[in-house]
């Protein structure tokens, strides 16, 4: 008798037929020749404060608010493969879903069925989105971007970097293998939470911006400048305060990587000493000796 196990791993091998007859059934040892692409274009209306979701497989997905009332979308499907005819095939069957409410507008990329060999493809997005509206974005493999947005942001990246400009709601960000890059022009209500586990970790903040700040990190070190901090709670790896009295939770953390928090008015250099440096500043760095070095 046939084991079901069997059975199923049949089904997928026929089902992925059309992709790997295109591929040529080989295996890609060397560079990917064959390129092929096109552009898929949308627009939607989106009620007052409604959602946008991207969900990405492979790809940088870039979303910028604007005073508009309609969402539109431009995702470019790029297709790899040995030879152009096989591009031009893959590109055919990257299918981009759509799922559309007056108060949500929600995109997702579906990966080709079949089994893929000797191909590679990816979309990239660009979104320009109403400026309050609440954003999620999730991509495998790509980085996020996003800009001049009000609403609350929340982004998730794989293995890809993660940033924003002038953003000014709630804002929750994490990668596994990428920096996180944030810069606000103030701090929301709903906090701001970045995360990741092998990059760095940089906020911007307004220099009077109000939040309860804590940064925790293993392997890197933690430098807050510019800014008002009333240390209470400062170790090794882990530094919690309050900056100008405190306010909305801020919450960085990282495992193999730095943290800097910054003023929008101070300079960005990677100085950690001298006139820009505020009151209490820690830096714990590892080095050769894992030697810990304290500044204050």
């Amino acid at each position: 008798m046939r084991s079901p196990r069997l059975f199923r791993f049949a089904r997928v091998v026929v089902a992925g037929g059309c992709l790997l007859a295109v591929a040529g059934c080989e295996m890609a040892t060397g560079s990917l020749a064959g390129h092929a692409s096109d552009e898929w274009t949308r627009s939607y209306p989106l009620t007052p404060g409604g959602e946008v979701r991207i969900v990405n497989t492979s790809g940088r997905v870039e979303i910028e608010g604007a005073d508009t009332g309609t969402v539109e979308v431009h995702a470019e499907r790029i297709a790899r493969a040995t030879t152009e005819l096989a591009a031009r095939e893959l590109v055919s069957h990257i299918t981009i879903r759509e799922d559309v409410r007056p108060d949500r507008v929600a995109i997702e990329t579906e990966r080709p069925a079949g089994i893929l060999i000797g191909v590679s493809f990816e979309v990239r997005y660009r979104v320009r989105a109403p400026k309050t509206a609440v954003i999620r974005v999730q991509t495998t493999n790509g980085a996020v971007t996003l800009a001049s947005l009000d609403g609350r942001v929340d982004a998730r990246s794989t293995n890809g970097s993660v940033t924003g400009r002038d953003l000014s709601g709630g804002v929750e960000a994490s990668t596994t293998n990428g920096g996180v890059t944030m810069e606000l022009a103030s701090v929301g209500a709903d906090g701001v939470r970045l995360k990741t586990v092998n990059g760095g970790i940089q906020l911007t903040l307004p220099e009077a911006a109000k939040a309860d700040l804590t940064a925790t990190c293993t392997n890197g070190g933690i430098d807050v400048s510019g800014l008002q901090l009333d240390v209470q709670e400062q170790s090794r790896r882990r530094v919690g305060g309050r900056l100008n009295g405190g306010g909305a939770a801020v919450e960085l953390r990282t495992v193999n990587g730095g943290i800097r928090v910054r003023a929008r008015s101070s300079e960005t250099s990677n100085t950690t000493t001298g006139p820009q440096t505020a009151r209490h500043v820690v830096a714990a760095r590892v080095e050769s000796l894992r030697r810990v070095v304290l500044v204050r």
